[in-house]
């Protein structure tokens, strides 16, 4: 009877990939290859620290983000989950907030917010006065960001191990005063746990995201605009496309304090060849590989590498380049701390980064 499901669960699993690959592929000729690209950053230290290499590993407020699945993992009453970072030398900044609460023994819901922006943007439209004079008083500022609000589900199923989650999300992205676009978008995942296994399946937008950009700009800019040899932007509707991420872990225990996870990832677009380790006309994908040894569930050393694509040096020849990373974390009672270091050794184009996050488990029952 087991032998039955089983076969039963793959032949669906395998229907579903069809259906999904049949129509990311259909629609990649009217979208662009890359929108909405500040969700794929990552959140959280601890997965950054292991290279992203995290869909299956994750069991905290971060599934959110990751894996909704695996939301089933918190343990208290309320988990919150925060994080800040800085990219190009701090002129961009990253930070999320994520709330996470059981709402049963079998189900769990999940909040996340996350905003991606640059701020203080000089606003060089009105520089030259109507008398032709450059008059410095008159630059102001706008910041450019965007936004994303995921509302996050996951849920047990009656097959021993198995369990679902999804993620609604909405999208604000504006760039000053100039225009904003609004977004709606579905994300769907499943984690599956045997023994000291773990193998994930999450789709990114699933159904494809839709963001309506609409502009205002006033005559001013828009003469500054043609003077300048810009374009004019028009209202629009951009379109991301879904990928589908897999995943799997392994846990590993050493005596009574060690304790070792590994995982891999292979994020999977199709949207058209990119520069991806495994690539064809119709799908690319995106390995990542990470490793989190733990002692007495208090420290964690952590690395990982992804971002691997094979770059041309000066001398025009091609050469595997990658993105490696490395964290801490420290966990004191009911309080997580993680830090991940970015592109160490400066082995790819990336930039350092510096990544903190914390974690806090409220209201913890006892015995939990």
């Amino acid at each position: 009877m087991d032998t039955v499901k089983t076969l039963g669960m793959q032949r669906l699993l395998a229907a579903v990939l069809i259906m999904f690959v049949g129509e990311a592929v259909v629609a990649q000729a009217d979208a662009p290859k890359y929108s909405n690209e500040f969700l794929a950053v990552g959140v959280g230290a601890r997965a950054l620290g292991m290279g992203s290499a995290y869909t299956a590993a994750v069991n905290d407020v971060t599934s959110g983000y990751w894996n909704p699945a695996g939301l089933l993992g918190v343990r208290g009453d309320l988990q919150i989950g925060a994080m800040h970072s800085e990219y190009f030398a701090g002129i961009a900044k990253y930070d999320y907030i994520g709330l996470a609460k059981p709402i049963d023994s079998a189900s769990t819901i999940g909040f996340s917010f996350i905003r991606f922006g640059i701020d203080n943007i000089p606003n060089t439209i009105d520089l030259i006065d109507p008398s032709g004079n450059i008059d410095y008083d008159r630059i102001t500022s706008f910041s450019s960001a965007d936004h994303a609000f995921l509302v996050s589900y996951a849920r047990k199923l009656k097959v021993p191990g198995l369990q679902v989650g999804g993620n609604v999300k909405v999208i604000y992205r504006r760039v000053g005063s100039f225009g904003k676009a609004w977004g709606f978008g579905l994300d769907a995942a499943a984690l599956y746990q045997k023994d000291r296994w773990r193998f994930s399946a999450v789709a990114r937008d699933v159904t494809s995201t839709f963001n309506a950009w609409s502009y205002s700009l006033d005559q001013r800019t828009i003469d500054v605009f043609a003077q300048t040899g810009n374009d004019i932007p028009a209202n629009s509707i951009e379109v991301t496309l879904p990928r589908l991420h897999l995943g799997v872990a392994r846990a590993f225990k050493f005596g009574s304090k060690f304790d070792l996870l590994a995982a891999v990832d292979l994020e999977n677009t199709f949207d058209g060849k990119r520069n991806t380790l495994f690539r064809t006309d119709a799908i690319s994908t995106d390995p990542r590989a990470g490793i989190e040894l733990g002692y007495a569930n208090v420290v964690y050393v952590r690395a990982g590498v992804s971002n691997l694509q094979y770059a041309t040096d000066i001398n025009d020849k091609k050469q595997l380049a990658m993105q490696p990373n490395i964290g801490l974390g420290l966990r004191i009672k009911s309080v997580t701390l993680d830090y991940a270091l970015t592109d160490v050794g400066d082995n790819s184009v990336a930039l350092y980064s510096n990544i903190f996050s914390l974690k806090f488990d409220l209201f913890k029952k006892s015995g939990s």
